[in-house]
């Protein structure tokens, strides 16, 4: 278990991603793989209003639907960590983070999950249309009405990110107690500025795409085709460098007896300011192929093979 920056948030090694859930994975699946996630040790859950707005059919809150219909069915809601976001949603202007939009969103996702209070609330996305003050106020008023126990950023930078917690010790507002940023083993532009803001503020980084996509997981290798809706994509990352990345996973999962999904997320677990990564799973087979991190502990030396292995300029 790990603490979430300043919160009084204890959670798994691995926060589990639910953009799948009434996606791709289907609500049978969906309870399948929270299950299974539960029954390891898992209790950290991430959503988001906007999930799956992008596929036909759907309006978003899809996601926070499912996850809700599952914790009444478990009765598990006080063992659970749950995450959403706010920010994102084209679907009634809610892709804003004006005091409106929050306050509206909030109560859309207190309702959609079935809960009284969200764990983590995240600002899905900076909005430099909005003033922070605006903003940070009216996460502050859901905290202090007791509907959010704390609330965080997700894809600010680092300047951002500095000025909403100077704002918030200003006035006295509930302050952004972790970052969700972008950040894996081939997407490492957190290390630049973020990681050096994050730390110096004493918060915590859930890194989401903890697997490029799918990509760290080993499954995409030349020649071999992949069914996903994410296969384009991960594919991407099939270079010269990709490959030295999947060779040092592999040399890695062959010494632990695990799996490269298991040691691409246990790197990021070891980077000094992450908390918990975020990875999702459509079936039980793949949460089984994620589960190992929980416990996996790398060395030294391969925290800094693998580092190596992903930098741009690696021989």
């Amino acid at each position: 278990m790990t603490t979430l920056g300043t919160s009084d948030l204890d959670v798994a090694r691995l926060c589990l991603g639910g953009n799948v859930f009434g996606w791709t994975a289907d609500e049978a699946a969906s309870f399948a793989v929270l299950d299974a996630y539960a029954e390891a040790g898992g209790d950290f859950v991430d959503t988001a209003d906007v999930y799956s707005a992008w596929a036909e059919g759907h309006t978003g809150g899809e996601s926070e639907a499912v996850i809700g219909r599952w914790l009444r069915a478990r009765g598990n809601r006080d063992r659970v960590v749950v995450a959403t976001k706010v920010g994102m949603l084209g679907e009634g202007g809610l892709d804003n983070l004006r005091a409106d939009t929050v306050a509206t969103a909030a109560e859309a996702s207190l309702r959609r999950l079935g809960v009284d209070h969200i764990d983590l609330y995240y600002a899905h996305q900076d909005d430099p249309a909005t003033p922070q003050e605006e903003t940070l106020a009216a996460f502050d008023a859901l905290v202090r009405a007791g509907k959010v126990r704390h609330v965080a950023a997700s894809n600010f930078t680092a300047e951002r990110l500095a000025s909403a917690l100077a704002i918030a010790e200003r006035e006295g507002f509930a302050p952004f107690v972790a970052l969700q940023p972008h950040y894996n083993l081939v997407e490492r532009s957190y290390e630049e500025d973020l990681a050096a803001a994050v730390a110096g503020a004493g918060l915590s980084a859930v890194p989401y795409f903890g697997l490029a996509r799918g990509f760290l997981t080993g499954k995409y290798r030349p020649g071999v085709e992949v069914a996903s809706a994410r296969a384009s994509a991960a594919s991407g990352y099939l270079d010269e460098r990709g490959l030295r990345v999947l060779a040092a996973l592999d040399e890695v999962a062959a010494a632990h007896d695990t799996t490269v999904a298991a040691v691409a997320l246990a790197w990021l677990a070891a980077q000094p300011t992450v908390a918990a990564p975020i990875a999702s799973a459509r079936t039980v087979e793949q949460l089984a192929d994620l589960l190992p991190v929980l416990e996996l502990e790398l060395k030294a030396e391969e925290v800094a093979r693998l580092s190596a292995a992903s930098e741009p300029t690696a021989g």
